[in-house]
């Protein structure tokens, strides 16, 4: 495994991280997940990530039950959630959340807080991040919130997920100003689909103000993996159920185009010896900006493939990722 500093600080984060995001308790009952939860520990990850709003917060207790079980100290892992969509399943109209139960206020940012770490059986998080910004929401209450956490031995570090970059500078002028702890991360979609924040818009974070960069969504859900080369395949993301909203999500009108793009990547795989999974995550994994690159998994066998795109990174040279961008841009002039 090889680990990364996580932007200015000292903390050495894994580069390839563990998410609990669709799989856990859908895809992966509890002793599937504590199986790839090992592999993955085994392998040097130290980085695990989840949310609130995963299942309900099943995900998160499930990553704590794991975490019991394999007996793993605590100096020896780091652990995250998000917060704003609260536990209430947000696509089901049968269980709204109450306006206290969600959003970016300081009441419901230090509900979720102590909710996640009973749900993962810690006494701290090691990263707390915002999931998504919220129209009309108070940059003040929120610095001032995740900066008493802190104090607080509750959370270390703080972030963000998918936020506008203005909305990030202005937190940490809000927090230099009132001589707060900053944030120290974002988490954003990076794949060859969705290239623009985390290779444009996100560099002054990295540069300037020495954030980290924890990514999502490597293989887009799939079709990066020939998920969807023919159709659906059972047993994919979008046969999950309640995610039916997801296929609009990963393929933004452009499913013909991003599925023949998926598909002209095998021959540059096969050059390499690998799967197309492996490519798209060693892909992902040469951008030094990135500090971590998040995968899931469905079953062991995936996960262990996934893993082995650390073994494909250092042959994958300028020629092969050349021959990337040209499939890139022939497929789609306005796919980045």
């Amino acid at each position: 495994m090889l680990y990364r500093s996580l932007g200015s600080s000292s903390l050495q984060l894994s580069v390839l991280s563990f998410g609990s995001w669709i799989t856990f308790g859908t895809r992966l009952d509890q002793r599937g997940a504590n199986e790839c939860l090992a592999c993955a520990y085994d392998h040097g990850i130290n980085f695990f990530d989840s949310a609130e709003v995963y299942l309900g917060g099943q995900a998160e207790r499930m990553l704590g039950e794991g975490i019991r079980t394999l007996g793993w100290p605590r100096d020896g892992y780091c652990i995250s959630s998000k917060v704003l969509f609260g536990t209430g399943d947000n696509h089901d109209v049968r269980s709204p959340a109450r306006p206290t139960q969600q959003g970016l206020s300081r009441k419901h940012i230090t509900e979720a807080c102590h909710q996640s770490l009973r749900r993962f059986g810690v006494e701290y998080l090691d990263f707390f991040l915002c999931h998504r910004p919220e129209p009309g929401m108070s940059i003040a209450e929120i610095a001032w919130t995740m900066n008493t956490l802190i104090q607080q031995g509750k959370v270390l570090y703080w972030g963000t997920s998918e936020w506008p970059v203005a909305d990030v500078l202005a937190l940490i002028a809000f927090c230099k100003h009132h001589h707060l702890i900053p944030p120290q991360l974002e988490q954003p979609q990076y794949n060859l689909f969705h290239r623009q924040r985390v290779e444009d818009e996100y560099q002054p974070l990295v540069q300037e103000h020495g954030f980290g960069l924890t990514t999502w969504s490597p293989l887009a859900s799939g079709i990066l993996a020939g998920r969807y080369d023919v159709g659906t395949a059972p047993g994919s993301r979008l046969t999950t159920e309640g995610f039916a909203w997801l296929e609009a999500f990963i393929f933004e009108n452009k499913r013909e185009a991003r599925i023949a793009a998926a598909r002209q990547l095998k021959d540059i795989a096969d050059e390499l010896g690998a799967t197309r999974a492996q490519l798209a995550l060693a892909w992902a994994l040469q951008n030094r900006s990135v500090t971590s690159v998040l995968i899931g998994a469905s079953s062991l066998k995936q996960l262990q493939e996934n893993l082995g795109a650390l073994d494909v990174m250092p042959h994958l040279d300028s020629s092969l990722r050349s021959k990337i961008e040209q499939v890139m841009e022939s497929s789609s002039p306005i796919m980045r």
